[in-house]
């Protein structure tokens, strides 16, 4: 009689690769946008995915301030910080974030998507957001194939 052996073996965290993903929000739904996000972030698109391990890849968006939300939320959605102290609630409108800091709507909703774990921050920490199309990165995307001359 054969015996079974294992076929699959467990990866360790000095052979996970990471690669670099561009993400443009112009006139997507926060929501949806997010989720794509958080998948990419925790690693769940790729076939050597552990719970316990961070194998998630760099996301790099771009466009933060032109995302939208469904329904009336843009009249109505509110981001509200609590410091702790008497009269530290500070609550600010969807409108005059996107103004200020459209960054934070998008890290907001990413945030809340991740899983609530020790490796949440590890994550997040693999989250580029930029308002406007221009962003640091630049080199992690360049063409890998130029056109032959």
């Amino acid at each position: 009689m054969a015996t079974l052996t294992k076929s699959t073996k467990p990866i360790k965290a000095k052979e996970i690769t990471r690669s670099w993903h561009l993400i443009d929000g112009q006139k997507k739904i926060v929501g949806r946008l997010a989720s794509e996000i958080a998948k990419l972030l925790i690693g769940k698109h790729k076939a050597n995915y552990v719970d316990y391990l961070d194998s998630g890849d760099h996301v790099v968006v771009i466009n933060a301030r032109k995302v939208v939300l469904s329904g009336k939320k843009e009249q109505v959605k509110t981001y509200s910080r609590y410091s702790g102290y008497p009269g530290g609630l500070k609550i600010v409108s969807f409108k005059k974030l996107q103004e200020n800091q459209p960054q934070e709507i998008v890290r907001h909703a990413v945030y809340g998507m991740l899983p609530k774990n020790k490796l949440r921050d590890k994550r997040m920490v693999k989250l580029h957001i930029f308002a406007d199309e221009k962003h640091s990165f630049e080199d992690k995307f360049k063409l890998e194939n130029p056109k032959s001359k």
